[in-house]
């Protein structure tokens, strides 16, 4: 009874993302380039605005950010899944898997803010203009990306102290190729339905809170579009709803994982896979698509040389 209250598992033991040997095998290069594009991508966008004065806005700032944000998230788990589809056995030390539970709430908390504060960017662009330069300041533009990291330590530091408490004492398998809280949940020694109603509340008040803002945000935005000229407003919807993309794809699967009452397996997996894996590829490629500005600088950068 006493060696309960203790943790005594020291590693987990991954399933993977299939139990087909060959599939694994299969998947082993199409990850291995996704995760490359990726960080190519994400990269890319963050030397671009870097180096090309003309992107140096509030806008691109924030931009950049959100491209290095996902570049850390999706590195936190991508890496070792591709490295684990060669791996018989699929282990990740217990210290290995609170890291990934803090990086990814880390970096997705962060994301949900720093998507809110992009939102409140955009509405300052289109809705007051005339004041855009004056509140949108320098000084201010940093504040709200520490805000974001700020609130995203906060939010990670909260569930990681919640996890290390519980006592881990057998089995350690867990049908999945990252640790995610309730899987890691149901390896515990003890009931954890109270605990996870507690985890769930805390990540569904800055998810519902995030998600709220920005609806509202963005439906002000495009009826405020509405009422401009028809070039204002072609140039502002543009840039909405290349935003309101970014958002709908990282809030979705989200939802579903951790809102959704019924878990099915597999699903869950395909969304965890897009959620860390497609859509820090997806989010600098929309900006790249669909940005004028930033298809100009590619254009400039390619002209210099």
């Amino acid at each position: 009874m006493e060696e309960t209250n203790q943790t005594v598992v020291s590693e987990f033991i991954f399933q993977g993302l299939c139990n087909s040997r060959e599939l694994q095998i299969f998947l082993l290069l199409p990850f291995s380039i996704l995760y490359l594009m990726t960080v190519v991508g994400n990269l890319f966008v963050m030397i671009l605005i870097i180096t090309d004065h003309y992107l140096h806005s509030p806008m691109y700032f924030l931009l950049a950010n959100l491209s290095f944000v996902d570049f850390c998230l999706s590195s936190v788990t991508t890496p070792k899944m591709i490295t684990d589809l060669v791996k018989d056995i699929k282990t990740i030390s217990f210290g290995g898997c609170m890291s990934q539970i803090l990086c990814v709430h880390f970096f997705g908390g962060g994301e949900m803010v720093l998507l809110v504060t992009m939102a409140y960017d955009c509405y300052v662009a289109i809705c007051r203009p005339l004041h855009y330069t004056s509140i949108m300041d320098r000084q201010k533009c940093i504040w709200l990306v520490l805000i974001s990291w700020i609130i995203g330590f906060v939010h990670a530091m909260s569930q990681l102290i919640l996890i290390l408490e519980l006592p881990f004492c057998g089995p350690s398998v867990k049908d999945s190729f990252f640790c995610d809280i309730p899987l890691v949940m149901k390896l515990a020694c003890i009931n954890t339905d109270t605990l996870g109603i507690v985890i769930n509340a805390d990540s569904g008040v800055l998810a519902t809170t995030c998600f709220i803002l920005l609806l509202i945000s963005y439906t002000y935005i495009l009826l405020t579009v509405q009422l401009h000229s028809k070039d204002v407003s072609s140039k502002a919807l543009s840039t909405c709803t290349s935003h309101i993309i970014v958002v709908v794809l990282f809030f979705g699967p989200c939802i579903f994982i951790y809102l959704w009452p019924v878990s099915i397996m597999w699903v869950d997996k395909f969304l965890a896979v897009f959620y860390t894996v497609i859509t820090p590829l997806l989010n600098p490629a929309i900006y790249i698509l669909r940005n004028k500005d930033i298809k100009t600088a590619i254009k400039k950068l390619k002209d210099h040389k």
